[in-house]
């Protein structure tokens, strides 16, 4: 983040210790006493460094601390000084050696980095109310020649957003007086040049009108897009008016207009607050706050209309874009305040929309207009459905790139998610494939925001295509990457079928799901390698887990049927990222796991995929993990308690397809074709063989012979080539356990298939009938018959 230079400062000032700092500080007191000179400042940067740098607090000597104070209340002291005293003085906070008071500041520059240092203290003193009320009292005496304002709004500002109740009834009047005044009677004229040279002549120094943004003589009164070579004291006050009118208008009141005063309630009787605000003489008679608020609608009326100018300067027009998505917000209040501005609003941002849809460069102003129809639209029974389109389809195509942009556009679909109503539901849902290229692109600090989305997005219409999307994520990155590389990119495949694919994955609405997803991934493929593809790849899983935790809760049986299938057929077809196909499979099996739980009949309703799948030794080495729930979930599920539908048939046809299997994967040697089989996996075949067994009990001599082998050939010295000591340790113990079940039948069926009636907690609490007791039982009356054999 800081260049190697920067480093090695920073490095230099952490390592000052104690004693070095101690040395330092008295070189400083001298030159504060003696020159505050370029020495100084030099000494007083260096200072500022080491306390800022450094994540404990650095003691300073007392002398210096008051020798800083003193500095910086100092009226004849350079301004460069003062900023790096209070600089400092910050950096220390909170601190009990402080003496500073707003009242020893000379004038209000001064008094402004005063109050910045006694509000890091953090009120313990209550700093914050004693600051607010010595602004308030520069603002009440104040003359037209008096001192500035310019320095305390800011300050002011801050004081009301950190302890909002400090103020008084008659302070907040008198503030949103003064901010009516400078917000619209600023000079339209510019300001004088700080000072003239000795050629100037009184003409050359005659001030010219203020101008906007495109040349053109301003028409109008002075607002923050009003531009000059000079500006006067009234609008740079306009200027920061402006910047805290939205904090303010919020103040006290954020839910609804405020109560009129009662003495003014007599002179408003009998006429609309519309046609009051109308008139400028009938607004001089509302309440200070009711004025600032018709005050505030004018001005932002008057902005909208100065964003529409073609702007001569880049930093004009980036200013343009800003005030105008300041300028939605400040609306947006004021109607939420006083339902009777909706109205005049309403055909002026209509207006804007249809002008946005075709200005390049706007987008962040189309996320407040949504906001804005969101709180108003169904008030007003204005149809907003263009704007709604406009910010789910041409901004996440168009835009995907601009990380700043992405992020407000999903944290505006999280946050209102509770005012979405069925229909602009729908569109969001519909919408999902557009919004998965925010997160495409912008994976590491979006996937927070996604995985509190996702819940909202996905529905039983939209699941089955959106776990295709999800487990596509990298790919969509890198056809993005693609595309933004080489807009024609698509052209450049000829193929009608490849420019299919691509268009799909690069979709705006949910469109169903796509085949051939092999050709895609490898047509991809030379992208794979792309940082952001990777990081993209690394967010998938925390996405799936999401997915599948939202999907739980409402999928029905042909839901989970699909998407039991679909994790089947897809945990094998994974775009090649690094690591991204293992760790996928790794979710992948255990929801499977979990579906299978929600829904146990779907051992038997899929009771033809899953042979398929079981049947193939390539599955073991490809998706090791999927593998092992699958047979898992066929030793648990495939019995008559799951389901009914269950027969001796299915049952006898899975087992000699895993008896099958295992026995190719346990009496052939690995080599480069066929790997050597993961243990996991032989002890979850050994395991689901015997479950099967128990539950038919023709079956059982078969596995016993079975197992016996298994566990011979654990202990033989062939054993040595396929498996470490430990894992063939382990089949030898689990091969052992599962024959001892299976000499007693009874026992064995009530473990490995029990009734609703065992698997209640009772039964693992009562020391009389819980499970353990019956394992302990047949473990003692194997052992009692192996000591009656003869010897």
């Amino acid at each position: 983040m800081f260049t190697a230079a920067a480093e090695s400062l920073l490095h230099q000032a952490r390592e000052i210790q104690d004693e070095e700092l101690q040395g330092f500080c008295s070189r400083i007191i001298k030159l504060l006493r003696e020159d505050l000179g370029p020495a100084a400042v030099d000494a007083l940067q260096r200072l500022f460094l080491i306390v800022w740098a450094t994540k404990y607090p650095r003691r300073l000597d007392k002398t210096c601390v008051d020798l800083l104070q003193a500095t910086l209340c100092l009226p004849t002291c350079p301004e460069q000084l003062q900023v790096l005293c209070a600089a400092i003085l910050r950096e220390m906070s909170p601190s009990d050696s402080l003496t500073l008071s707003c009242d020893r500041a000379p004038n209000t520059r001064q008094m402004s980095l005063v109050a910045s240092v006694l509000l890091a203290q953090g009120d313990r003193r209550q700093e914050v109310r004693s600051v607010g009320q010595r602004i308030f009292t520069v603002l009440e005496s104040r003359q037209p020649e008096g001192p500035s304002l310019r320095h305390l709004l800011p300050v002011l500002s801050k004081v009301v957003g950190l302890a909002p109740g400090t103020l008084q009834e008659d302070q907040t009047d008198l503030l949103s007086k003064r901010l009516v005044d400078w917000l619209r009677h600023a000079s339209v004229q510019q300001g004088l040049p700080h000072s003239g040279g000795f050629f100037s002549t009184p003409r050359a120094r005659q001030p010219g009108p203020i101008t906007e943004v495109d040349g053109a003589v301003a028409s109008d009164f002075f607002t923050v897009l009003s531009t000059g070579q000079h500006f006067t004291e009234d609008q740079w006050l306009n200027v920061q008016a402006f910047s805290m009118l939205r904090a303010w208008l919020l103040h006290k009141s954020p839910e609804g207009p405020s109560t009129l005063d009662t003495d003014d309630k007599s002179e408003l009787e009998g006429s609309t607050l519309s046609v009051l605000s109308a008139a400028s003489t009938a607004t001089r008679l509302l309440p200070p706050r009711e004025r600032l608020r018709e005050a505030a609608f004018e001005y932002c009326q008057r902005l909208i209309e100065q964003s529409n100018r073609r702007a001569l300067r880049k930093g004009d027009a980036d200013l343009q874009k800003a005030c105008l998505v300041e300028a939605i917000l400040i609306l947006d209040v004021l109607c939420r305040q006083d339902p009777s501005f909706l109205y005049r609003t309403l055909s002026c941002l209509k207006a804007l929309h249809t002008r946005l849809g075709t200005d390049p460069g706007s987008e962040r102003a189309v996320l407040p207009l949504a906001q804005f129809f969101l709180n108003h639209g169904e008030a007003a029974a204005v149809g907003s459905e263009a704007i709604y389109q406009h910010l789910l389809t041409r901004l996440p195509s168009e835009h995907f790139h601009n990380p700043m942009l992405a992020f407000e556009v999903i944290r505006f679909c999280r946050d209102n998610l509770p005012l979405f109503d069925l229909h602009l539901l729908g569109i969001l849902k519909s919408s999902f494939p557009n919004l998965f290229k925010f997160l495409a692109w912008n994976s590491p600090p979006l996937t927070s925001e996604f995985v509190g989305l996702l819940p909202a997005l996905v529905d039983a219409g939209t699941a089955v295509e959106m776990l295709h999307t999800l487990l596509d994520l990298p790919c969509l990155t890198a056809a993005l990457h693609l595309q933004l590389r080489t807009p024609s990119c698509l052209e450049a495949f000829r193929d009608p079928q490849c420019q299919g694919l691509f268009q799909h994955l690069l979709r705006t609405k949910a469109s169903g799901s796509a085949e051939r997803l092999t050709l895609l991934h490898q047509l991809l493929q030379p992208m794979a390698s792309c940082a952001r593809v990777a990081q993209c790849a690394e967010a998938v899983p925390a996405l799936l887990q999401a997915f599948f935790s939202a999907v739980i809760q409402f999928a029905g049986r042909a839901l989970t049927t699909q998407l039991a299938l679909l994790l089947l057929e897809r945990s094998d077809s994974l775009y090649q990222v690094p690591q991204y196909e293992a760790r996928v499979q790794r979710v992948l099996s255990s929801q499977f796991l979990a579906l299978c739980q929600r829904n146990p009949s779907l051992v038997v309703e899929l009771a033809r995929e899953l042979l398929d799948f079981v049947g193939s030794v390539s599955n073991i080495h490809s998706r090791a993990g999927v593998f092992t729930s699958v047979v898992w979930a066929i030793g648990e599920y495939l019995s008559v308690t799951c389901d009914r539908r269950c027969t001796v048939e299915q049952i006898n046809k899975f087992f000699e397809a895993l008896e099958a299997l295992l026995f190719e994967v346990t009496q052939s040697r690995p080599s480069a074709d066929q790997p050597r089989c993961p243990p996991q996996v032989v002890t979850v075949l050994m395991t689901t063989l015997t479950k099967l067994a128990s539950r038919s009990q023709d079956l059982i001599p078969r596995v016993s012979l079975f197992l016996s082998k298994m566990r011979t050939l654990a202990q033989g010295p062939a054993s040595s080539s396929t498996h470490s000591e430990e894992d063939a340790e382990a089949i030898r113990i689990r091969a052992t356990e599962l024959l001892n079940l299976l000499k007693m039948p009874s026992v064995a069926q009530f473990v490995f298939t029990p009734s609703a009636e065992v698997c209640h907690p009772r039964y693992h609490r009562d020391t009389n009938m819980s499970l353990p007791l019956a394992l302990r039982m047949v473990s003692r009356l194997v052992e009692k018959e192996s000591s009656l054999l003869p010897g």
